[in-house]
């Protein structure tokens, strides 16, 4: 169970002035179509439309390429299309614009993670996470220990998440990613009770759902297995985990 939470905020690109010779009124109506046109870039990624995300962001760079967002949304992009380089080059830019912009960092360590550069992703997440002004620490803090379980180093990311949930008690990525982890390393008890936890404020996933079988499979609470594995099918039947699920695997 790995997911990292990106934070790039489409409606709160950052806005710096333009160089140049434009009158104000010109600089601001570039630095509106560069934000629109990232926007759009990565409302286009999430209808996988690839060709028209990679033109939007283009337009977006040549409008305003001194925007930290429009930089980072550039990076989304190029990763996506699976130019490395080119993605690096763009979540770097973003980072040297706006260098105490925890979502920038956030962002970059994300991509970082992805492309198995652990220990620096890692570094960047806390950096996020101690930064005053980032509102939500323990976003920063949970992708540390995915980052951190990704690399295969459990101590690690049991310490981040356990600092992601002194921050907030009821941080749902972080509960049920304890409880994951808690039953990869045998704690079946203890997962449990971490997903209870993620139960009480959190939406019930597949994923949830899916571990909850296989917390319950391990504990020998068959009639607890059967109950998680029946909200599966009625509720999620054609999601991922209902397939494995039904193949077999869930309660692995």
């Amino acid at each position: 169970m790995k997911r990292l939470t990106v934070g790039i905020l489409l409606l709160s690109l950052a806005l710096p002035v333009l160089a140049g010779d434009r009158g104000t009124g010109d600089q601001e109506s570039m630095i509106k179509a560069a934000r629109l046109n990232a926007q759009l870039a990565v409302a286009y990624l999430k209808q996988n439309d690839v060709v028209a995300a990679r033109d939007k962001i283009i337009k977006a760079l040549a409008q305003n390429p001194r925007d930290s967002g429009v930089q980072s949304s550039a990076g989304l992009v190029y990763e996506r299309l699976q130019e490395v380089d080119k993605a690096d080059e763009h979540y770097s830019a973003a980072l040297r614009l706006a260098p105490n912009d925890p979502d920038m960092q956030n962002n970059y360590a994300v991509f970082e993670c992805r492309r198995g550069k652990w220990e620096k992703g890692i570094k960047i997440f806390e950096q996020a996470a101690r930064n005053p002004a980032y509102s939500n620490p323990e976003v920063a803090y949970s992708n540390a220990g995915v980052c951190a379980r990704s690399a295969g180093n459990l101590p690690r990311a049991e310490d981040m998440f356990r600092k992601a949930l002194a921050i907030r008690a009821d941080y749902p990525d972080a509960l049920l990613q304890m409880a994951d982890l808690s039953l990869a390393r045998g704690a079946a008890l203890a997962a449990r009770a971490f997903l209870e936890r993620y139960f009480v404020g959190a939406r019930v996933s597949p994923e949830s759902l899916l571990l909850g079988v296989r917390i319950e499979h391990k504990m020998g609470d068959r009639a607890a297995e059967d109950r998680y594995a029946d909200r599966l099918e009625k509720e999620f039947a054609d999601s991922d985990a209902t397939r494995q699920l039904r193949e077999g695997a869930g309660a692995k």
